[in-house]
């Protein structure tokens, strides 16, 4: 759950570590032949909660059957601390609504356009996991990077020494001191407009009211399948010349994904508060009578005014991609303050959620020697020797000039198993072909190329 609205913090990430990729899967070793021993009113902004004009989109899959359960990588929290009370009805929304992803890869051309909207010269060109425009090596003129992977996160730097990169709210960031005043909001957006078109936000909700020195951060939050969105921001910078000297965002269009039933504002504001907040008869989403609470709240929990509720969609991580998933946004004015946040809830009916967190279960891990590898395009093979009752996980990290190459076997040391090896590949997708770099194991040491034969198989099975 967001508790705040969160501003353009320049780093445009999703939480993903570049540079690293794992298998595909957890693959499982097993043999066949192998004997095992034993506020005041709501809103509802959109025509359609299906996203777009034109009619509806029955829950369920996009094949129309019934749709998958969403699994998120962090469950959706409880009030905590705080007690939310609606300050009026609140709004009933849709019947189910789509979650969005971002899929594919970023191409030169979507590169380009962003390019050529900050009046950058110069081809995209592909260095490890990312895209770059501009001054790469000593970092002093203006760099474009866009992460090849969708969403495409991108940041903009006109300028390092100046750290026009500096997020709208990170107190590290200092800006240079230029005696200059900000631009007007109008001149600001003006200046953002060409760069928000380009990453396909020209018809994104503006603000730009935040100002970081001499400069003004126009804050666009596009709006998808007919929804407003929060957490998928993108920041764009106006220094006080009128230019653009910074920003970031993600480049890469949402497309429409599953739909789910979803809840009323009211039952989901029950949800974000499953612990009790107040004594006596009161109900967790009761209207509040003058603005104040009608009952006794619990020591210890601020009551919380709700007074708008919109549906629309909140940017979640969902096995570790960014996906916007149907939310109501609650405006929250927590008592004595000036200014309302904005607080999120997914709406989904809750028996199609889970978590993506694995079950804890006893395990024991160890490094597996890599005997040897294959390489083709991206893909690197890595041959290994194992058991048949183990689950095996592939990484590799692209290092300067080589690439460290490592094999886990997971295994739960209760179970009695056959003694059995057997020789297995597991293929990891690098971030660009391996080339001539070398492939080192855990220890550093130069792991050899495999010599051409019957490519062996993959752990798989049940263990």
């Amino acid at each position: 759950m967001n508790t705040e609205r969160p501003d353009h913090d320049g780093t445009g990430g999703d939480g993903t570590r570049a540079g690293r990729r794992r298998s595909r899967g957890l693959l499982t070793a097993s043999v066949a032949a192998a004997v095992l021993l034993a506020g005041g009113g709501g809103a509802y902004l959109a025509a359609t909660a299906s996203g777009g004009a034109g009619g509806g989109t029955s829950s369920g899959a996009s094949d129309g059957g019934t749709p998958p359960p969403l699994a998120l990588d962090s469950p959706a929290a409880d009030g905590g601390a705080t007690a939310y009370r609606a300050g009026g009805p609140l709004p009933d929304g849709p019947d189910s609504a789509p979650v969005y992803r971002a899929t594919g890869q970023v191409t030169a051309a979507e590169v380009a356009r962003l390019a050529e909207a900050l009046d950058l010269t110069g081809k995209p060109v592909v260095r490890g996991a990312s895209w770059t425009v501009g001054s790469v090596k000593d970092g002093s003129g203006p760099l474009l990077r866009v992460e090849r992977k969708a969403p495409g996160n991108w940041t903009f730097q006109r300028s390092a020494a100046a750290r026009d990169t500096c997020g709208p709210k990170d107190p590290v960031c200092v800006t240079a001191p230029t005696g200059a005043d900000p631009v007007g909001e109008a001149t600001a957006k003006k200046a953002a407009a060409p760069v928000l078109a380009a990453v396909g936000q020209g018809g994104a909700g503006l603000d730009a009211g935040q100002v970081m020195g001499a400069r003004r951060v126009v804050n666009a939050d596009p709006v998808v399948g007919g929804l407003p969105t929060e957490g998928w921001t993108t920041g764009v910078i106006v220094g006080a010349d009128g230019t653009v000297a910074g920003g970031s965002g993600r480049l890469k269009a949402p497309v429409k994904g599953d739909t789910y039933p979803v809840l009323d504002a009211e039952r989901t504001l029950a949800l974000m508060e499953k612990a009790p907040a107040a004594k006596g008869d009161c109900a967790s989403a009761v209207p509040l009578e003058g603005g104040a609470a009608t009952c006794g709240t619990e020591p210890g929990r601020a009551t919380a005014t709700v007074e708008r509720a919109v549906f629309g969609l909140a940017a979640q991580p969902v096995r570790g991609r960014a996906t916007l998933v149907p939310s109501w946004l609650f405006e929250v004015r927590e008592p004595g303050a000036a200014d309302t946040v904005t607080v999120t809830h997914p709406a989904v009916d809750p028996k199609y959620l889970t978590s993506a967190r694995p079950s804890p279960r006893p395990s024991a891990e160890r490094d597996v020697e890599v005997t040897g590898y294959t390489a083709e395009g991206t893909d690197l093979t890595l041959r290994f020797t194992g058991g048949v009752c183990a689950t095996y996980e592939a990484t590799a990290d692209e290092e300067s000039g080589r690439v460290r190459a490592e094999v886990t076997e997971h295994s739960d040391p209760d179970r009695v198993c056959v003694l059995i090896a057997k020789e297995y590949e597991l293929t990891v997708e690098l971030d660009e072909p391996l080339g001539d770099r070398a492939v080192v194991g855990s220890d550093g040491e130069r792991i050899p190329l495999a010599k051409e034969g019957a490519r062996l198989p993959a752990p798989t099975g049940g263990g």
